[in-house]
C-alpha cells in the first residue's frame, strides 16, 4: 500500500493540472462524447498525436490531409497581438464561438510542425521578404506579424496613404518584411464612366505591374498570391490589341473564361522574375495557392453568408470546385517557371493552402467584421485572426525548412 501512495499523488496532480487548463485557458476546447477525456490515459494518447516542434519529413505531402482536434488553441490572442486589424478581429466584433480555433492540420502520412517564431527569424536573418497580392495576401502577412510578435516587435518603417504598400523592419534579426499590393499582378486599369468606376478593367496580359515588380531586385524571398479580383468584366490586351474579354458578352470580341486570364497573369509575373537581370541569383519565389471564399445562399452583395462553426470533413468538401481549378492553374504555372528558371539558378516553390482551406468555412469573419461603410454585408473571403489563416505560416515555414534548395 505504501508504494501506491506516490503513484496516487502523481495521478491526482496530473488530473488537477489538466483541470486547471480547462478552466483557465483562453481557448478551452469543447469536449464532445466521441472525443471525451475520461482518464489520464486518454490525455496521454491525445498528447502523443501532437506534432513535434521541428521535424519536417522530407518526402511527405504536407498539403493532403484533414483537420483534427487541437488541445493548445492558437499561438496568440486578439489581446496579445495588438496589430490585428479591426476587420479581422472577430472576437472584438462579437464572435462568441471559439471552437474554430481548436483544430490543426494533419497531413495524411506525416506531421506539420507548429510555427516557431524564433526559428523563422533565424532563417530569414539579414534577408528581405515581400508578400505580393491582394487583400488576402495582406491577411496572410498580418497573421505572420502576430505569430512573430512574441519574439520581436518590428519597426513600422513605411506605410502609404492607403496602407497598400508597407514595410516592417526587425532590427534584432536585420529582417525586412514588405507588403506589396496588386489586384492582378499585371497592368490593369478600371474603365471610367463619367468619372465613376465601372468595375470593368482593361488587363494587359503581357505587362507586369511595375508597382510591385520594381522591388524584386532587393528581395531574397517573394511570396505571390492573387485571384479574387478576376471575378469581374475584363478586356484582355496583348500589345496594342484587344484579344478577348471575360464576361463582356460583346459580339465581335472573343470570349475567354477567368481561368485564361489568371493563367496569363501568373505566367507573365513568373516570366518577368525569370528574366530579371538585377534580381539576386538566390531569389526564392513562392506561390501561395488560391484561398477559397465560402458564401452560402448568395454572394457578397446578394445576402450570402458564412456562419459555420467547425471544419468540413473531406466527404463534405467539394474538391471539384472552381477554387480547385484556380489552385491547379497557379501550381502549373509555377512549375513551368521552375523548369524555365533552372538554368538561371532561380528557385520556385508552392505553399499549397487550397485543400486545407476548402474545409474551413468556419474561419471567416462573416458578420463580425465591423465595416461601417458596408453594413449588412458578410465577409466570407478574408479570415479571422487568430484562426485557420495562421496555418498558412506553418505551411510556409515547413516548405522553407524542408526544401533545402529554397533556403539560401
Amino acid at each position: 500500500m505504501g508504494k501506491m501512495v506516490p503513484f496516487l499523488f502523481i495521478s491526482l496532480a496530473i488530473v488537477l493540472v489538466f483541470s486547471l487548463f480547462l478552466v483557465c485557458s483562453p481557448n478551452p476546447f469543447k469536449v464532445t462524447p466521441k472525443q471525451g477525456l475520461n482518464s489520464v490515459q486518454n490525455l496521454h494518447a491525445l498528447q502523443e498525436t501532437l506534432p513535434k516542434t521541428h521535424i519536417v519529413e522530407e518526402n511527405c505531402d504536407l498539403f493532403t490531409g484533414h483537420w483534427v482536434p487541437e488541445l493548445r488553441g492558437s499561438l496568440y490572442t486578439n489581446s496579445s497581438c495588438t496589430s490585428i486589424p479591426d476587420s479581422k478581429n472577430c472576437f472584438k466584433n462579437g464572435r462568441k464561438d471559439k471552437d474554430f480555433l481548436n483544430w490543426r492540420w494533419k497531413p495524411e502520412k506525416c506531421e506539420l510542425p507548429r510555427f516557431d517564431a524564433k526559428a523563422f527569424l533565424e532563417m530569414v536573418r539579414g534577408k528581405k521578404m515581400a508578400f505580393v497580392g491582394d487583400s488576402v495576401a495582406r491577411n496572410h502577412i498580418e497573421s505572420l506579424l502576430c505569430l512573430l510578435s512574441p519574439e520581436e516587435t518590428p519597426m513600422d518603417t513605411y506605410k502609404d496613404s492607403e496602407d497598400r504598400f508597407r514595410k516592417w523592419y526587425f532590427p534584432r534579426h536585420d529582417f525586412t518584411l514588405m507588403k506589396l499590393w496588386t489586384k492582378f499582378l499585371i497592368e490593369g486599369e478600371e474603365r471610367m464612366i463619367n468619372v465613376t468606376g465601372s468595375s470593368a478593367f482593361d488587363l494587359h496580359l503581357d505587362k507586369v505591374e511595375n508597382s510591385w515588380a520594381e522591388f524584386l531586385p532587393e528581395l531574397d524571398y517573394v511570396l505571390i498570391s492573387d485571384g479574387h479580383w478576376f471575378f469581374r468584366v475584363m478586356y484582355l490586351h496583348q500589345g496594342n490589341n484587344i484579344t478577348g474579354c471575360v464576361y463582356c458578352h460583346e459580339p465581335n470580341v472573343p470570349q475567354h473564361n477567368i481561368s485564361y486570364a489568371v493563367r496569363m497573369a501568373f505566367r507573365t509575373a513568373f516570366d518577368h522574375i525569370n528574366a530579371c537581370k538585377n534580381c539576386s541569383t538566390g531569389l526564392v519565389t513562392l506561390v501561395r495557392t488560391f484561398a477559397p471564399a465560402h458564401f452560402e445562399n448568395g454572394f457578397w452583395n446578394t445576402g450570402g453568408y458564412c456562419n459555420k462553426t467547425s471544419p468540413l470533413s473531406e466527404a463534405e468538401t467539394n474538391f471539384g470546385s472552381f477554387d480547385w481549378e484556380m489552385r491547379n492553374i497557379q501550381a502549373e504555372e509555377i512549375e513551368r517557371a521552375r523548369q524555365n528558371g533552372m538554368k538561371q539558378g532561380r528557385k520556385f516553390g508552392v505553399v499549397d493552402v487550397t485543400r486545407a482551406m476548402l474545409m474551413r468555412p468556419d474561419g471567416h469573419p462573416g458578420s463580425h467584421w465591423d465595416n461601417k461603410w458596408m453594413k449588412g454585408y458578410n465577409d466570407c473571403v478574408h479570415w479571422c485572426m487568430p484562426g485557420p489563416v495562421d496555418y498558412w505560416n506553418d505551411f510556409l515555414m515547413a516548405v522553407m525548412r524542408r526544401e533545402s534548395g529554397l533556403v539560401s
